[in-house]
């Protein structure tokens, strides 16, 4: 019968592509990780990789077997991370994928803060707004909002990210103020190509749910901090996270132009790999980026 330890080895084998960097993780020798691998492969009675100079290649039953032998290396995480005390220190590298408005709102600091009271842990956060594959391309933890449709990975609810559309006063003076939304068609709309529903489609509250306005605009981009510059500038009206434009419309340099109006609101979400018990790092980070979250509530 295959050995725990072996199955754990081959994953570690086939996810780094390299013998001598195992032998490395493990404290091993080269020979011993080989040796390791061909008992394996004798317990089983099939060739499980092809080895040449230059790569590591799976046979038909590695590829198999590897299915399967990444849960035992994932339960045996599981096992240990269930048994750590949250008291304990917390060691690690996460690769994590954050929204550009939330990174540079509150997440930068959170995630910076986190590594700083966990010496032990070290993050690699990068900001984009498209959703990552988490699986393909390594990704630990995931800030997103919108919806989920992935069964494969779980997601916790942070809170809700209620939309604004926003103008400078400047703008207003000009073009006036639009006083129920099918006004917009006759203004500038200024578009944000981050949305699921479409740049041009703008939400808004009726009785018995919501519907849509069309709009159009001279301006789109992708960047969330472009699009407040042009609606500070006074280029026209724009649709976006309140969270983005808080303390403009706070000090008044951006007017809330349908306060109780505007329907969109999305979840923000922190989503991982489905596992029965992920590991402690990442629920102690998700904890502390919803401490962080939370503390300003109000923006959202």
């Amino acid at each position: 019968m295959a050995r725990a330890d072996d199955l754990i080895l081959f994953v570690q084998v086939v996810e780094s592509g390299s013998f001598s960097k195992v032998a490395e993780l493990n404290s091993l020798t080269n020979s011993v990780v080989s040796k390791r691998i061909a008992r394996l492969e004798e317990d089983l009675g099939v060739q499980l990789l092809f080895r040449t100079t230059r790569k590591l290649t799976l046979s038909e039953a590695g590829k198999v077997l590897y299915q399967g032998a990444k849960n035992v290396k994932q339960a045996t995480i599981e096992a240990i991370d269930a048994v750590s005390g949250y008291g304990e220190s917390v060691t690690g590298h996460v690769k994590m994928s954050v929204p550009t408005i939330s990174g540079d709102l509150l997440l930068a600091d959170a995630v910076a803060e986190f590594c700083s009271l966990h010496p032990g842990m070290t993050v690699d956060m990068s900001l984009e707004n498209s959703f990552v594959d988490l699986v393909e391309e390594g990704y630990d933890l995931v800030i997103r909002t919108g919806y989920l449709e992935d069964s494969s990975l779980i997601a916790r609810h942070i809170l809700d990210s209620q939309w604004v559309i926003c103008a400078a006063p400047a703008y207003i003076r000009r073009f006036g103020q639009p006083v129920v939304p099918e006004e917009l068609v006759g203004h500038n709309c200024l578009q944000y190509a981050y949305q699921t529903t479409g740049a041009s489609e703008w939400e808004f509250k009726k009785a018995n749910g919501t519907y849509i306005v069309k709009v159009s605009g001279n301006f789109s981009t992708d960047n969330a901090t472009a699009l407040r510059k042009a609606a500070l500038g006074g280029y026209g009206l724009a649709y976006v996270p309140r969270c983005l434009v808080y303390h403009d419309i706070l000090q008044g340099d951006l007017i809330d132009v349908f306060p109780d109006l505007v329907g969109k609101k999305l979840g923000v979400y922190a989503v991982y790999p489905f596992t029965r018990q992920p590991p402690q790092k990442i629920r102690l980070l998700i904890e502390h980026i919803r401490e962080r979250y939370l503390a300003i509530k109000e923006y959202f």
